[in-house]
Formats: structure tokens, C-alpha cells, sequence
């Protein structure tokens, strides 16, 4: 059973919860019954030090899409996989076809040798401080930022803002927002050099990353300075630049696949499953949900969308198998 602890229930709430339908239609049996708590919300929400101390409670088992040292929120994968409506972004796969696409018509060479972002800066005192590093009279930090006008782009159908159209640099800024950013999936696709602001927070797989491999990492307190480093090196030295940027891309084709998506899905509910000391029941006001009718019930792009990541059939082979802790 869903239970949604965001009282604004989110526009890609929908989309959320349609994700664990679609895990059914996967794997049709093997998920287990089980009663869950989801909080849509940025921040992450089930605080350490809450629970500490000899007379403290036990902290609640809440999913979240990000973590941190100072949390407990159990990491799930977010409404964006199944795409994000509002902004025009498609499902996942779709997504990540569109990126390859995009970044083939610009070769590495050619390609702006400055760091790119476009975002919005408000959300974030880090992405304000970003802000600073953009080109001026005085200074050129070999950085390139934009803001984004999300109200404006609604308006234009969203052509300026295209993360396909979005590979034309050869180096890519990723800075977290209010907590963690779903771009960073986005920004690692494109075969730039992912110049990754230290994060605090995490998603399921960005823990998987390793720096220097991955992506190039830069310090919170001397972003420009290190940006521009970051540039120069690059650019003095091109082929290992590209191979840090290939790496970042190749790791999330073949990682990030939707496959692998549902399996870590499927393994962290089924081991969640094995914590309960209750027998999951309907409640009797329940409302009973299966895709079709999540489907019907939504119009345009949130329709669109849901039918676009929709599972056809049952898979034919079992989920991965569990490594040892």
C-alpha cells in the first residue's frame, strides 16, 4: 500500500506511484505485500539526531529519493524515470536515446571548451554563488551559466530548454538544487566532462561514481577557481579529458539502465518486506489502483508519459541476483 507523507502530494507523485505498478507488471507475484510511507518532498526528512539518546524512538522507515550522512531517508529511484511532465522531460529511456542523439552532432573537439550549466539559481545559495563565476568585464572564469525561466519556457513549449540541445560544451556543471538534482543523470549522459560541485546529499546510484573516473569533482568554497582549473586542464590535456567524459556517459548507459532501475526496486522492497513485524492489511477506505486506470485518469503529457514507460509484458528472467552486504 502507497501512503504519501507530502500533504501537496506533487505533481510527480503520480508518476511515483505509477513506478511501483509498473514493478508489478514486471514481476508479477514476487513482490511481496508490504505497507510503506513515501515522502515526495526535496529535503530529506528522517534527521539522526532525532533518534539518539537512551529514551529516544525508533526512527520511521521513510522512502525518499535522496539521502545524507545526517539522514535516515531509505534512497528510492525518483518520478523522473518515468518522465517529468511539467518541464517536458520524457521517460528515461526515451530521454537517454534523444542525449545520445544530440551529443553525436557536436564531436568533443568541437565543442565550446568553457563549463556549461542552466538551471534555476534560486533554489540553491550554492547555485546563487554559481552565478558569480559567469563571464564579466573583469574576470573569465572559463565558465558559461544560464538562468532558467521555467514560466517562459512553458510558454515556448519548452524549446530552449531541451537537454538534447544541451551537449555543445565540452565541460558540464552539476550543483545540487534545494537537495540533490535529477539533472545529474542528464549532465553525465552527454560525453562532456562532468565538473560535479562536492554534493552533500545522494541519489540510489550516484554512491557509485568514482571521482577522477567519472567525473572531475570541485570544491563548494572556490567554485570558480576551481571551474577554471578544471577547464584549463582539460583543454591542455584533451584525451584525458574525454576519456573522464566518455567514462561519466558510458557508466550511465550501461548502469542506469531501466532494467537495473526496477531490479534495485524490487530487492530493497522485498528486503524492507523481511523487516516488517506485521501482516500488511487493506484498510477499508483504500482506493485499489492498476496502470490502466492511472493511465485514464490523466490527461496530455502525464498520460502520454505514463503510457510511454509502461511494461508491455512480464519479464522473462528473474531479477538480479542480491550480492552479500
Amino acid at each position: 500500500m502507497w501512503r504519501s507523507t507530502d500533504r501537496r502530494f506533487k505533481p510527480g507523485t503520480s508518476l511515483q506511484y505509477g513506478a511501483f505498478l509498473q514493478l508489478l507488471r514486471l514481476y508479477p507475484g514476487r513482490v511481496p505485500d508490504l505497507d510503506l510511507l513515501f515522502f515526495t518532498g526535496d529535503r530529506t526528512r528522517i534527521m539522526k539526531r532525532d533518534y539518539k539518546g537512551p529514551d529516544a524512538p525508533l526512527p520511521p522507515p521513510v522512502f525518499h529519493y535522496c539521502g545524507e550522512k545526517a539522514s535516515l531517508d531509505i534512497v528510492f529511484p525518483d518520478w523522473t524515470f518515468w518522465g517529468w511532465a511539467e518541464v517536458n522531460i520524457l521517460p528515461w529511456e526515451q530521454m537517454l536515446r534523444a542525449i545520445k542523439q544530440g551529443r553525436e552532432k557536436i564531436k568533443w573537439e568541437e565543442r565550446d571548451p568553457y563549463a556549461f550549466w542552466k538551471g534555476n539559481p534560486r533554489v540553491a545559495a550554492d547555485r546563487v554563488d554559481l552565478m558569480k563565476c559567469n563571464l564579466s568585464d573583469k574576470t573569465d572564469w572559463n565558465v558559461r551559466v544560464y538562468k532558467q525561466d521555467w514560466r517562459k519556457e512553458i510558454g515556448q513549449g519548452f524549446q530552449q530548454s531541451k537537454l538534447e540541445d544541451q551537449c555543445t560544451h565540452r565541460y558540464k556543471i552539476y550543483i545540487e538544487g534545494a537537495t540533490w538534482s535529477v539533472s545529474e543523470k542528464y549532465i553525465l549522459a552527454c560525453d562532456s566532462v562532468t565538473l560535479m560541485v562536492n554534493p552533500r546529499y545522494y541519489d540510489f546510484f550516484s554512491r557509485s561514481l568514482v571521482p577522477m573516473r567519472h567525473f572531475w569533482p570541485v570544491r563548494r568554497k572556490n567554485k570558480c577557481r576551481d571551474l577554471k582549473f578544471a577547464v584549463d586542464w582539460g583543454n591542455d590535456h584533451t584525451r584525458k579529458a574525454q576519456t573522464i567524459g566518455k567514462a561519466g556517459s558510458k557508466y550511465i548507459e550501461e548502469m542506469l539502465t531501466m532494467r537495473n532501475v526496477y531490479d534495485y526496486m524490487f530487492h530493497l522492497l522485498n528486503e524492507y518486506s523481511k523487516l516488517l513485524k506485521f501482516k500488511p492489511t487493506i484498510p477499508p477506505k483504500a482506493q485499489s489502483v492498476c496502470t490502466e486506470t492511472a493511465a485514464c485518469s490523466k490527461k496530455g503529457l502525464w498520460k502520454e508519459f505514463m503510457v510511454q514507460s509502461m511494461v508491455k509484458s512480464p519479464s522473462d528472467k528473474l531479477p538480479c541476483t542480491l550480492p552479500p552486504p
